[in-house]
């Protein structure tokens, strides 16, 4: 049963492999190449959860894990998924132009001995004030409870994950900006390697198993660093730890990670958001949203993070050779793919989402009842999945051109926004509402970046779109219809489920087909 879900997830990306192979320029590439390692890991990723719902269930020791777990994971995607390369990698382009290997040394030293010291620091501080950090992340939870008490242990043996995905993310950003994307693309792996060895061989020796997951964490961080660092010293860049590391260089990078951060953490700020109001709901709301958002990942983390990560060097370029018209047919490019993409993705997650859950968590531990109400969730994500696009996709243009203050302007709104539509919601909805909240917030977020954008003209939308849209709404019809029509299965299998895919794909193939995309944007950018 595991194998044939495996394959469901490959047929489904196998669609988003092909329409990223449809504009081979360099750019093009690099992002196929890059979305395909993340396949890979989100496959994985998929694999991880499948055993975590089938091996532990829904349950209070579940609900512990998921929220001491929002913490770490928030750290992984702000650092692995490009917030923290952002802020780093415009003024590391500047000091790679100048083709002085020992600036450039220089310049790696200081940021890698001012991250290492800050975040032991912070790591030994978040330890100690575990319980209260929970507290924070799920107030749901009674205080001293035996899940409270739980869900801080887990929390405290995950927490020097934060410190290794931080360096990790800094060493992959120096291999990005040299084009190395092969090692920091299959990096995230790794965790997803450690936590199912974990959930196997690990848990025999916990009295309570769930402290196994909590232990691979720990573990996969190590593993990342490590490989990260061996990439590194080929490039003979190996980070050299300093005590004198404070200039004015170093000063305003660091000055800028923090800002960055929250800039592009609103959608996981938003998830945390929601770990905290779900924790005061039913038992195994926090489970749901969880799984919800795992799967959401896959066309969110695929897609925004490979093209932000092939965007972000090139944007910078582009800004610090001041081509105005290249910084926004890059950003152009970037959005044009994920219309292509994101729109099927969106219609595919809804209209599939109990079906897909039910195939590939549905056990005797993760119910049928768990799977509905899951389903729900993943379905109000759905309709919110370009924006949380967008938003990977637009904020990069702000941290390269300096403004990233009106950016963090918008995250402030889109996180009210969020928590008083999650409050409101989740009295009538539970928590449905709570997914529709964060889709509404994040929509909201994408809206007004892209406005700033267009309006500053650092974004001007090339003449195609209109016949663009045309075409993706045309062939979404298509899919949509053909999703109604194929779907009214009482009851789902692995078979009835694959038949969705390839005649969901194939129909939004013979829709782009007979709407004329692949002719009229064979040769749209060049660059």
């Amino acid at each position: 049963m595991l194998l044939n879900a495996i394959i469901v997830n490959c047929l489904t990306h196998l669609k988003m492999a092909y329409l990223l192979s449809l504009s081979l320029s360099k750019s093009s590439k690099s992002t196929l190449l890059v979305g395909g390692l993340t396949v890979f890991s989100r496959l994985l990723g998929f694999w991880r959860d499948v055993l975590i719902a089938r091996y532990f269930g829904v349950n209070l020791a579940t609900d512990a894990f998921f929220a001491a777990f929002r913490i770490p994971n928030l750290l992984r995607r702000l650092f692995a998924e490009g917030a923290f390369s952002q802020a780093f990698v415009p003024t590391l382009t500047l000091y790679k132009a100048k083709n002085n290997t020992d600036e450039l040394q220089q310049f790696i030293n200081n940021i890698a001995s001012y991250l290492t010291l800050f975040m032991l620091i912070m790591t030994f501080f978040c330890v100690m004030i575990a319980p209260i950090l929970i507290f924070i992340c799920a107030a749901g939870f009674d205080w001293k409870s035996q899940q409270h008490q739980l869900a801080t242990q887990l929390l405290q043996i995950m927490l020097p994950y934060g410190f290794f995905i931080t360096l990790t993310a800094f060493i992959g950003s120096i291999l990005n900006t040299h084009t190395k994307f092969a090692i920091p693309a299959f990096t995230p792996a790794l965790l997803n390697i450690s936590m199912i060895g974990a959930t196997f061989w690990l848990t025999p020796y916990f009295q309570q198993p769930i402290i196994a997951l909590a232990v691979g964490v720990f573990i996969g961080g190590a593993l990342q660093l490590a490989l990260q660092l061996v990439a590194l010293h080929q490039l003979h860049l190996w980070p050299k730890l300093q005590r004198n590391f404070h200039n004015s260089v170093t000063r305003r990078v660091i000055n800028n990670i923090l800002p960055t951060i929250f800039a592009n953490s609103t959608t996981q700020i938003n998830f945390l958001v929601n770990t905290l109001v779900a924790s005061f709901l039913a038992t195994g709301s926090v489970s749901w949203l969880y799984y919800a958002d795992r799967l959401l990942e896959f066309p969110s983390g695929i897609l925004g993070s490979a093209l932000t990560t092939v965007m972000l060097p090139k944007l910078a370029k582009n800004y610090v050779a001041h081509e105005s018209e290249k910084f926004s047919q890059t950003l152009d490019w970037g959005l044009h793919f994920i219309a292509l993409l994101g729109v099927p993705a969106s219609i595919g997650l809804f209209f599939l989402s109990e079906p897909i859950l039910s195939v590939l968590f549905g056990s005797t531990e993760f119910t049928a009842y768990d799977v509905h109400a899951c389903a729900q969730a993943l379905s109000a994500y759905a309709l919110g999945l370009m924006g949380f696009l967008m938003v990977k996709v637009l904020t990069p243009a702000f941290t390269t051109c300096h403004i990233q203050s009106i950016a963090i302007r918008y995250a402030w709104i889109c996180l009210g926004v969020n928590l008083i539509l999650a409050l409101l919601l989740a009295q009538n909805f539970s928590h449905i509402g709570i997914a529709l909240a964060s889709s509404l917030a994040t929509s909201l977020n994408a809206a007004l970046l892209l406005i700033f954008l267009w309006k500053k003209q650092l974004y001007r939308p090339l003449k195609n779109w209109r016949l663009l849209s045309l075409q993706i709404f045309f062939s979404s019809v298509v899919l949509t219809e053909t999703l109604r029509y194929f779907s009214n299965f009482a009851s789902w299998s692995t078979f009835y489920l694959v038949k969705c895919v390839i005649l969901g794909g194939a129909s939004y193939f013979a829709g782009l087909f007979l709407s004329g995309y692949f002719y009229t944007h064979k040769k749209n950018y060049d660059f």
